[in-house]
């Protein structure tokens, strides 16, 4: 226990924030091919998992009885009450409407009346009734999601189905946060959001740009938005329908080239009007999870880990710590250290103590090696502490 101590200034302390970042690739083969037992029966994979509730499913990355198994996200459908697909006649058609309100509730928060808010592309105001969420372990996400960093690739091509077919990625559509560092949203109750657009999406055979009537290139349309804290994407469920119950890619054009690479050819982005989101009135949300995740080309994103640090300047002065508290520092009431009385007394330094006000040790902080301390010698010792 210390028997002197030194009070800190208000410039021998300051804070400081880091923020580091780790790459996470998720590839297609990971979400609905490594661990397929080649069945078609929902969750069938190892490392998918299936509740009773049907609510949702989730996705490891490694068989989920295994105890290295980690889990990496999950796959849920929803749509307000207010969608053109609500209906008593759906199926789970209630558990649909309460997964939607749950997280918009969440996410959106309420209005003035108390109501709960609808999703919303800012780009645009148009609602969002219809959607698929895709919520993110903390595992990867960590304190948030870079801003930016998020991209999402989904092949559009075959039958909306549970079975990965040979030309399902034939066709992918690209969604990516392009908010940069700055162009993001804030009036969100979990934190900042982005604009999660489709883009430019290729294969070997065929590449598409979404483009106008007359050949020239279109405004990249929203399709999602991406909550950076919570970690969730949220997909507007037009990206895989063009019928009349969601609004979404009615009217634009891709820009296809022939297995020869020749063209290029202007034709309607159009799955059909019974394809796709249409499906969700006669199907589980397991089932709805499962054709999306077998259409999961690649998922990659950096998160975020904040990193804050309080750094303590230790000032010792050439007339402060010459001594040392310790008992074998004496013997029969003499210095050890001292062969003569006139010799200056010398100590050596091993650890820090931060105290409180009141004296009580809060934190320790150990050298690498003792510091030899005499009347003639100063120095700082920056001490630092990461939370």
């Amino acid at each position: 226990m210390a028997t002197t101590y030194k009070n800190f200034l208000s410039n021998d302390v300051a804070t400081t924030r880091t923020l580091l970042h780790e790459a996470i690739p998720i590839t297609g083969s990971i979400v609905s091919g490594t661990y397929s037992t080649k069945t078609t029966a929902i969750g069938s994979a190892t490392n998918i998992k299936t509740y009773g509730h049907g609510m949702f499913e989730s996705v490891y990355d490694y068989p989920y009885l295994s105890s290295s198994a980690n889990h990496i996200f999950d796959i849920t459908w929803g749509y307000s009450a207010l969608s053109n697909f609500s209906s008593s006649a759906n199926t789970q058609n209630k558990e649909k409407i309460n997964i939607y309100n749950e997280f918009a509730q969440y996410l959106v928060g309420y209005d003035h009346t108390g109501g709960i808010k609808q999703f919303m592309e800012p780009t645009n105001n148009v609602e969002m009734k219809e959607c698929i969420f895709i919520p993110f372990s903390r595992l990867l996400s960590k304190d948030e999601i870079k801003k930016g960093s998020f991209s999402l690739e989904l092949g559009v091509s075959a039958s909306f189905g549970t079975v990965v077919k040979p030309n399902t990625f034939l066709n992918r559509i690209a969604l990516k946060d392009l908010s940069g560092s700055n162009g993001y949203n804030v009036d969100s109750p979990a934190g900042e959001y982005g604009v999660l657009y489709a883009t430019t999406s290729n294969s070997d055979a065929v590449m598409y740009h979404l483009a106008e009537e007359d050949g020239t290139t279109a405004t990249c349309p929203a399709a999602g938005l991406l909550y950076y804290q919570a970690g969730i994407a949220v997909l507007t469920g037009s990206i895989f329908n063009s019928g009349s119950g969601v609004t979404g890619y009615n009217g634009l054009l891709a820009k296809t080239w022939d297995a020869d690479h020749t063209g290029p050819n202007l034709t309607l982005l159009d799955n059909g009007a019974d394809t796709g989101y249409d499906t969700i009135t006669g199907s589980t949300i397991s089932a709805m999870s499962d054709a999306l995740r077998h259409r999961v080309y690649d998922i990659a994103f950096n998160n975020t880990t904040e990193l804050n640090s309080t750094i303590y300047f230790c000032r010792v002065n050439h007339n402060d710590f010459n001594y040392s508290s310790n008992p074998t520092y004496l013997t029969g009431s003499k210095i050890r250290c001292k062969t003569m009385s006139s010799d200056s007394p010398v100590s050596y330094a091993t650890t820090v103590g931060l105290y409180s006000a009141d004296n009580e040790l809060l934190a320790v902080a150990k050298l690498s090696e003792p510091l030899r301390k005499a009347p003639d010698t100063e120095f700082t010792l920056r001490v630092r502490l990461d939370y």
